[in-house]
């Protein structure tokens, strides 16, 4: 058996949304100290909260790039609070799964997107409830030494 699948490999080989949003309305930033993998999302949001754009940067391994180019493709045209919605395991399983040690990444990637929101929130004053946006997040793989 591969270990990864080949919608990893595509996804690490043809990103897609890869680049830069300069006037995004919501900017997220998230990193693994552990494995040194870091992503920022760039969003931008209609004024129905619709994501019209979405776009990433990220420096880490093949399972980060394809985890931040598959979460993108899920939230692209979706309203706002769904993209909240979004949970690193959706990530894994479009992708068609993620070797357990590299699962960190799908939740790297759900991070992001959920700081880009909340930067988004801040930015227009919108309320919301802050345990949509937990401070740490909770990866077994991302406490390996």
């Amino acid at each position: 058996m591969a270990l990864y699948s080949e919608k990893v490999m595509d996804h690490f080989r043809n990103p897609r949304n890869v680049g830069v949003i300069e006037d995004a309305d919501g900017v997220g930033e998230v990193g693994n100290p552990v494995c040194g993998d870091i992503m920022k999302i760039y969003l931008k949001i209609n004024d129905q909260q619709i994501i019209d754009d979405v776009k990433f940067e990220t420096f880490g391994c093949g399972s980060a790039i394809a985890s931040s180019s598959m979460a993108t493709e899920l939230i692209m045209g979706k309203p706002v609070s769904e993209a909240l919605q979004l949970t690193n395991k959706a990530v894994t399983e479009a992708l068609d799964g993620l070797p357990p040690h590299k699962l960190h990444c799908s939740v790297l990637a759900e991070e992001a997107i959920k700081s880009a929101v909340k930067d988004y929130y801040d930015k227009n004053d919108i309320e919301y409830d802050p345990a949509d946006f937990p401070e740490e997040h909770d990866c077994e793989a991302c406490h390996v030494n």
